[in-house]
């Protein structure tokens, strides 16, 4: 079945971008982002304003391969794009990573044509919720019955197309015996029943909703096996790299920009603050002077390290057309550290702020919210440094999240 048949409009005709490069333009958002952040938080979606700049920037197909109609561009320049768009808000930057490594996740296991036909278009959108095991996707003739419900769609409100991972089942629908396999499809927006449930402390102009489908057929065309390297179809040096690091790397990028905003709102309150029971500003305040200059040399640490490591494996996958453990290991290592330490830099600078920071008129709690909330993410999550630390140490263990 084509996409024209499942409602995805066909590739249009990319516009002329900047002369800029693409993270000069991301940096040139941020006044856009930070003005229209309040509008995001109210509506839990990005607003029209936003949508139109991210589309004229292509920022949805940073990742996607050149041959499909996107910009390709290294692993290390996305980031770098990511961090930018997050310094202007987190909940921008979290669709847009979402929405990249989602798109050529699974574009790089589907057919060129199908792929092309689905992302070649700059507003087309992908977005998914999390992995479950209460679902079931049935082989039938030429594709899929598929039936579940999945929760954190982040961006799906500006997405055409959904996507879900769905165990597979038996041919009676029973669940399949032995391990677990997962089958990744794609689908029109509105053949799922979508609750506008999404309210959480923080990164709410992400609008990750829940999402429903019952019985719904999926052309095998529009399936995919992902993150198994024997079924690529796109062969560039990102598709080396799971999702799960591409994503890890996005993520970790967000939570430098989040941080990056609150230090420049510490540096800023500090300038011209006078405490209430203090005798003198806070920009003479010797501690203060400290604090800003160990979170300063902190934060600056943390960027250095994720990008020095991204580029490292990047080049390694340039070069030798390979990522070995070691340095799959290295990413893992790195965007779990920095998606950690940089949220410490968040929580310090909300923390120095004083009442000022627990204002909604003031540029802290916002941010500070969504820095809680990314630093819950799974790519976050503190037992990838065991799995680390057991492979630097030689012992054996299955392989997850490289």
């Amino acid at each position: 079945m084509a996409a024209a048949e499942l409602g995805v409009l066909a590739p249009e005709a990319p516009e002329t971008l900047s002369a800029a490069g693409p993270v000069e333009r991301a940096r040139a958002l941020i006044p856009l982002l930070e003005a229209v952040a309040p509008e995001m938080e109210r509506a839990r979606e990005l607003p029209p304003s936003v949508l139109e700049a991210l589309r004229a920037n292509d920022f949805f197909r940073l990742l996607t391969p050149a041959e499909l109609g996107g910009q390709a561009l290294p692993l290390p320049i996305y980031a770098e794009i990511i961090e930018a768009l997050a310094i202007g808000d987190a909940s921008t930057a979290w669709c847009v990573n979402q929405g990249n490594v989602s798109a050529l996740s699974s574009a790089t296991y589907l057919s060129p044509e199908v792929a092309r036909r689905l992302f070649g278009d700059r507003d087309s959108g992908l977005a998914w919720g999390a992995q479950h095991t209460r679902a079931a996707a049935v082989p039938v003739a030429d594709g899929w019955r598929v039936t579940g419900r999945w929760d954190f769609a982040s961006g799906n409100r500006h997405a055409r197309l959904l996507g879900a991972h769905v165990p597979v089942a038996e041919a009676d629908g029973s669940a399949r015996a032995g391990r677990l396999e997962f089958v990744t499809v794609l689908f029109p927006r509105e053949q799922a029943s979508i609750t506008e449930d999404w309210a959480a402390l923080g990164l709410r102009g992400t609008g990750s909703d829940t999402y429903e489908v019952r019985d719904l057929f999926i052309p095998g065309s529009h399936a995919c096996f992902r993150d198994k390297p024997e079924g690529r179809r796109q062969h560039g040096p990102v598709s080396l790299l799971s999702s799960h690091l591409c994503y890890a790397t996005g993520f970790a990028a967000v939570a430098l920009g989040t941080a990056r905003g609150l230090l420049d709102r510490y540096v800023a309150l500090a300038r011209g603050k006078a405490a209430r029971a203090a005798a003198q500003a806070m920009k003479d305040n010797h501690c203060v002077q400290s604090e800003i200059a160990r979170l300063e040399a902190r934060l600056r640490a943390c960027r250095m390290y994720l990008l020095g490591t991204v580029r490292e494996a990047w080049a390694e996958a340039e070069g030798t057309r390979a990522v070995s453990l070691d340095t799959r290991m290295a990413m893992r290592l790195a965007t779990t550290t920095v998606m950690g330490d940089a949220t410490e830099v968040s929580v310090a600078c909300y923390r120095a702020g004083g009442t000022t920071a627990i204002l909604e008129s003031e540029p802290f709690e916002r941010r500070f919210r969504d820095a809680m909330c990314v630093s819950q993410h799974l790519q976050a999550n503190p037992w990838h440094l065991e799995m680390v630390g057991r492979h630097l140490l030689g012992v054996e263990q299955p392989i997850a999240f490289l």
